[in-house]
């Protein structure tokens, strides 16, 4: 629960800039992640799950970043 709290923080000082860079970063890691275990099963498939919570909440951040502006 640590590591969540410390990843919340961390987007949170983060700008729209950056928000918008980690995402495609991370929209394009999810990708290829989901294209290996479509080959062969991945050894942490949790991984591809967490990998788009975390998507989901640097797009939240962002659109409250957008929001509050």
């Amino acid at each position: 629960m640590a590591n969540n709290a410390d990843f919340l923080k961390s987007i949170r000082e983060m700008n729209q800039e950056d928000l918008k860079a980690r995402i495609q970063e991370d929209e394009l890691r999810l990708k290829k992640l989901e294209f290996a275990h479509a080959i062969s099963p991945l050894e942490n498939p949790v991984s591809i799950r967490n990998l788009r919570r975390d998507i989901a909440r640097l797009k939240t951040e962002l659109r409250n970043k957008e929001l509050s502006v």
